[in-house]
């Protein structure tokens, strides 16, 4: 069931919010072994009050599992 769950979302876009108050919008094409998301086609945004709400491209970005705090 967990697999045809991580299917259902494949080539999805996806928010990823990071224990360092950043937040990821991309493509979700998968995870590796240890089960970090990869993201393709990716805007990373800097959360907070003085922040530039703008974000800048970063392409493709794994995000490890250890610093996600949410996905979206």
């Amino acid at each position: 069931e967990a697999i045809q769950n991580l299917k259902s979302i494949l080539r999805g876009t996806l928010r990823i919010t990071v224990a360092d108050n950043r937040a990821f919008v991309g493509t979700f094409i998968g995870t590796d072994k240890s089960l970090n998301l990869l993201l393709v086609n990716t805007d990373e945004f800097r959360l907070g009050p003085n922040e530039n709400p703008a974000g800048r491209y970063v392409g493709q970005v794994m995000v490890p599992w250890r610093l996600i705090r949410g996905v979206e």
